[in-house]
């Protein structure tokens, strides 16, 4: 993403090297951690990377000492700024007003007079200006359009009612900007990302902002996870890795509901559709063996034609056309299969009287009712106990008598 360009301005940091900047309550001291608080904001108004406007300028004025002394006039070297900061000597105590008023000066013979002006102020001392003195040199400052914005910590306490005085009066369409940082185990220059002065966006607004406590300091925002991958880089890792974990973890339990769900509906639907399937050939073979049963039941006990009204009126027992049908063919089947078994049985018996010796007795053997039913029961479909059959055999047996008979009369 490309950063917003910021606006064209010439700022001098005033920092404070008084002998307040030994103390260790932030860490590792309190001119460390400023130092590496105003190498992110000369970085943030040089640096186009950052979205600093190509025309920009920083200053370096120490506070400290016998007098205010300007190091390094408005320029956009970093490297001038890095190693000023390296050779800064703590001492003396801390001059606000009058550093601010060199400060001033140091920006009225700036090269870009079109460029606006900014003071930014590190305070981790305490103050010895009145409160009075400060409002009047804040009204001046405003009247010069000179911009101010004042990073106080160490005695927060002590100067914070002094400075609040001074931004106020300073403050011109919320140009200028107080951030209070307290002692505590969060880094300086973590806190001063998260303000406007390190924004350097006029849109933001201004005002007076304090950091209550480490915890609270931070509170998650700007940094994924809450913490600082700068700060602590390998932390920031396996947070960034255990969130991806969880994120794939929850993916694949997501996927895999789904595939579950969208199984079993497909298995139901299967079911129902075999579970219609078996109903409709369970049908199929009710209505078969009904059919069945029925013409079963018309073979083995034909209705007598006396039984039947005249003109074909139906009667309890008839039967559908369908099933009459069903029937007839099924006894003209029976008739076929006892034709064809009675064929067979006389060319059997043929075939047995041109084999046999010539003679009455052979014959007689040929034509015996027990011979011809015992042919007939070997035979595929052929029930001897149809009375059919029977009245078949039944005339072979008054034959043999009237051939009997015959011969007796002979």
């Amino acid at each position: 993403a490309v950063a917003k360009m910021g606006v064209n301005e010439t700022c001098i940091v005033c920092v404070d090297n008084s002998e307040w900047m030994r103390n260790g309550d932030y860490n590792p001291s309190r001119m460390v951690s400023q130092s590496d608080a105003i190498n992110l904001i000369s970085n943030s108004r040089t640096d186009e990377g950052y979205g600093a406007h190509p025309e920009s300028c920083v200053g370096i004025l120490t506070m400290g000492g016998r007098s205010p002394e300007v190091l390094v006039t408005p320029t956009q070297d970093q490297g001038k700024i890095l190693a000023a900061l390296h050779h800064v000597k703590i001492g003396g105590s801390v001059h606000f007003a009058s550093s601010v008023k060199v400060a001033q000066l140091a920006l009225r013979h700036r090269q870009n007079k079109n460029s606006k002006q900014r003071i930014i102020a590190f305070v981790g001392s305490p103050l010895v200006d009145d409160e009075t003195s400060l409002v009047d040199l804040g009204k001046n400052l405003k009247k010069n359009l000179i911009a101010v914005d004042i990073v106080n910590f160490g005695e927060t306490a002590e100067n914070q009612a002094k400075l609040e005085a001074f931004i106020a009066a300073v403050n011109k369409d919320e140009n200028s900007n107080l951030l209070t940082v307290p002692a505590g185990p969060h880094i300086l220059s973590d806190m001063l990302i998260q303000s406007p002065i390190y924004m350097n966006a006029t849109d933001i607004g201004g005002g007076m902002a304090s950091v209550p406590g480490a915890g609270a300091a931070m509170g998650g925002g700007g940094f994924e996870f809450g913490i600082d991958p700068n700060a602590d880089p390998e932390l920031a890792m396996a947070l960034r890795i255990s969130a991806e974990e969880a994120r794939e973890r929850e993916e694949r339990e997501r996927k895999a509901t789904e595939g579950t769900a969208g199984a079993a509906g497909e298995s139901s639907t299967m079911a129902g559709a075999s579970g219609g399937g078996g109903e409709a050939m369970e049908d199929e073979d009710d209505q078969l063996q009904q059919a069945l049963a029925i013409s079963m039941q018309a073979c083995a006990t034909p209705a007598p034609a006396e039984s039947r009204p005249a003109g074909g009126g139906a009667t309890a027992t008839d039967i559908s056309p369908g099933t009459l049908a069903a029937v007839q063919a099924s006894e003209a089947m029976d008739d076929e299969e006892l034709k064809l078994a009675m064929s067979m049985s006389v060319e059997a018996s043929q075939g047995a009287a041109s084999s046999a010796p010539a003679g009455e007795a052979g014959m007689a053997g040929l034509y015996d009712p027990g011979f011809l039913s015992s042919v007939l029961s070997s035979l595929p479909g052929v029930d001897t106990s149809d009375p059919r059959v029977q009245g078949v055999l039944d005339g072979i047996k008054k034959d043999e008598k009237k051939d009997g008979e015959k011969k007796d009369e002979k």
